[in-house]
């Protein structure tokens, strides 16, 4: 049996990535209009608590059901945009696309609660046995090969994160948003619905950076212009594409262990 003090620093972790994509929805307010849905940010808020509902018993929210009906919707939403997106960049949308981690994402929690074959596998909330405190065993998935599939893919788009942010390929300051959106692929580091159409002198940096011009990567890479008066630094690197992949990062590492422990 994993300690549960282990689960519980996860879940606190899974706590805070919350916590930072709540602010970061608030900060953003996407709500106003002209304002742009930063969809990875509420599928980071929502997988956040559920995460920790299921690292802790203590923390469980919503039902199973409800939680796979919610992720099923989010990954229809991600395969959408990695469509589009492939349409447009081809093979590495995949790849190195910004897309596919969340549709990984949104695929494993649809797993992880549709396939519990535990104790409390029913109609139970979150996965209460895990952390040992309903005093029953560790519930179990079915088909453990795919658990260990999702989580080798999990692993592997983590290491690739971790090799850009490291690389300082992600920018710590927020991304570049124009008044006037376009209907293109979308996968700056806030990641918006919708795509913003460069200026050429933000092309020509995002050039000058060794980034493609256009593609999604230069779009992450560019910094938005001038400041933010009083508390900018705190504000700009809230918003920036480095804490959206660091959240991503946070995330896959957790949903990869948690698929491992439960095998």
């Amino acid at each position: 049996m994993t300690p549960a003090w282990i689960l519980d620093i996860f879940a606190a972790l899974m706590l805070v990535v919350a916590a930072v994509s709540a602010a970061r929805l608030v900060v953003a307010r996407p709500w106003q209009r002209g304002s742009a849905l930063l969809d990875t940010d509420v599928s980071h808020l929502l997988m956040g608590i559920a995460m920790a509902g299921m690292l802790a018993s203590g923390l469980t929210t919503l039902s199973n059901t409800a939680w796979v009906v919610i992720f099923a919707l989010l990954t229809a939403w991600f395969a959408f945009r990695v469509l589009v997106d492939a349409r447009a960049n081809g093979v590495r949308a995949l790849a190195g696309g910004h897309c596919a981690p969340h549709l990984v994402h949104g695929a494993a929690m649809v797993f992880m609660f549709g396939a519990l074959a535990g104790p409390a596998g029913g109609g139970g909330s979150g996965m209460s046995g895990m952390d040992g405190s309903s005093g029953s065993a560790m519930q179990t998935l079915r088909y453990p090969t795919l658990a260990f599939v999702f989580a080798l893919i999990l692993i592997g788009y983590s290491i690739w994160d971790i090799d850009q942010l490291s690389g300082r390929r992600y920018s710590t300051t927020p991304a570049r948003v124009a008044p006037v959106a376009v209907a293109v692929p979308a996968m700056v580091g806030a990641e918006p619905a919708t795509a913003t159409l460069p200026s050429p002198r933000a092309t020509g940096a995002a050039a000058a950076d060794g980034v493609p011009s256009g593609s999604a990567a230069s779009a992450e890479a560019r910094p938005a212009p001038g400041g933010y008066g009083g508390g900018a630094a705190a504000r700009g690197l809230l918003l920036s594409p480095a804490t959206t992949v660091g959240c991503r990062i946070a995330m896959g590492v957790t949903m990869a262990l948690m698929l491992l422990l439960m095998i």
